[in-house]
């Protein structure tokens, strides 16, 4: 089954839920409990909160390196006189260059209090529960530590576009200055190459050189991992292709909204069908907006509202995001799944998020999910903020009437999902909104 017929089923089994009004009913704490702080000369009666918060990074805290100042007063707003936070927050974010714990510290200092790696969802973590892959030999694209972050997912045996490329050095020839010094090097004789046969190809972020990894990705995939043979066809079915955040646009310190891994995607699609005639099939994708992202994430909030010493259950979620393509789309798209109380249905909703068609594709013992039908947020409310990739005048978003469809190929387009429940100038006010709404303060 493909994935789009499979998305577009869900999505349409729950719709109606989710075309009610944007001020739909909220769960709220109504208890006054006693904080579980592991300090008992501190603990004091004090209001739980019965939300928990999902945060974007880019665009919505901060503009590349440049902090946003309304992201400050948001988390000054979320804190406690102690400066310890008052509600359950993780930080969801489609970027996969970097490890989890490089980005809990670059938070850390961005919001000047600290963050744990354990509040930090990349693209990539998902991944953590596709144990059946781990023990493949992964081609890895992408830029940063991308055998780090492998390694640190459960893979074993790891090799880089750049390992690969200097194994078959005469593969990436776009660059012609590069093909005088390889003749000068090898003399027209074919290198000997006694390498594994590469059984999966994982897509971390974009890459540096382009050119050089849409080559070696498709070399790859049309020889199903044996770069020293030549097909004689088209495989009919390719080793698995594993795409980790498919945003087309992200918004950094320049005015313009920057193409980002989705648009590599696009390009390495549209080349392997132009060559092949064939369609790239992608046996995992994971970021927003895959709803085993925000199941994962949501899992993640939950320990985290546990280690707070919150007992009562999370009721509601906020997915505060900037880019109405993938974080508002995937926030509507998994209230959906809550929406509709699809509880016995959730390894299916797993495997079609993520692309596959088998019930028992992931293995999820890597999360804890303890009393998950009690635990299970009955809400995800979206929340678009205009500081990043979205901007109420000047946005290649339209969200009025007439939005273009900027999500991937795999996500089926319905525009009502792309519509935010709430939106708001910036991050500070979506936080003042959303306690008002949850009489929290």
């Amino acid at each position: 089954m493909q994935m789009a017929t499979a998305v577009e089923n869900v999505v349409f089994r729950g719709l109606h839920k989710f075309l009610r009004q944007s001020n739909c009913k909220l769960f709220t704490s109504t208890e006054s409990r006693r904080c579980l702080n592991g300090n008992s000369e501190n603990s004091h009666h004090i209001k739980e909160a019965g939300f928990g918060l999902l945060f974007d990074i880019d665009g919505v805290l901060c503009r590349g390196h440049q902090v946003l100042p309304e992201a400050t007063s948001a988390f000054n707003k979320l804190r406690d006189r102690h400066g310890k936070l008052r509600v359950p927050v993780v930080f969801v974010t489609n970027a996969g260059n970097c490890l989890r714990q490089t980005k809990a510290e670059q938070l850390s200092e961005m919001l000047n209090f600290k963050v744990t790696p354990d509040q930090v969802v990349m693209s990539h973590s998902p991944l953590k529960m596709c144990r059946h892959l781990h023990d493949k030999h992964i081609l890895v694209s992408g830029q940063g530590p991308v055998k780090d972050i492998a390694k640190g997912l459960g893979f074993h045996k790891i090799t880089t576009v750049d390992e690969l490329r200097d194994m078959y050095p005469h593969l990436d020839s776009v660059d012609h200055s590069r093909r005088t010094i390889l003749k000068k090097m090898t003399n027209g004789e074919k290198p000997k190459i006694d390498h594994p046969q590469i059984e999966a190809v994982v897509l971390f972020g974009e890459p540096i050189r382009w050119e050089t990894s849409l080559q070696l990705v498709i070399d790859t995939v049309l020889t199903n991992g044996c770069l020293y043979s030549r097909p004689t066809e088209v495989p009919k079915t390719h080793l698995p292709v594993i795409a980790c955040n498919v945003d087309l646009l992200w918004m950094a310190e320049a005015h313009l909204p920057r193409i980002g891994h989705g648009s590599f995607l696009l390009c390495l699609e549209a080349l392997y069908q132009k060559i092949t005639g064939h369609k790239l099939r992608y046996t995992v994708l994971t970021g927003k907006p895959s709803e085993i992202t925000y199941h994962y994430a949501e899992t993640v909030l939950i320990q985290q509202a546990r280690k707070m010493g919150i007992q009562s259950p999370i009721r509601t979620l906020y997915a505060i995001g900037d880019n109405p393509a993938t974080d508002i789309y995937g926030a509507n798209l998994y209230n959906e799944y809550l929406g509709s109380k699809l509880l016995q249905q959730m390894s299916q909703a797993k495997s079609v998020a993520i692309g596959g068609n088998s019930s028992n594709f992931l293995d999820s013992s890597e999360v804890v999910i303890e009393n998950m039908e009690h635990n299970c947020a009955e809400v995800m409310e979206s929340v678009l903020v205009c500081t990043g990739v979205y901007s109420k005048t000047t946005s290649l978003e339209v969200l009025e009437k007439d939005p273009v469809d900027h999500g991937h190929r795999d996500f089926h387009f319905v525009p009502k999902l792309a519509t935010p429940s709430i939106e708001v100038p910036c991050v500070h006010l979506a936080i003042k909104e959303i306690f008002k709404r949850e009489n929290f303060d």
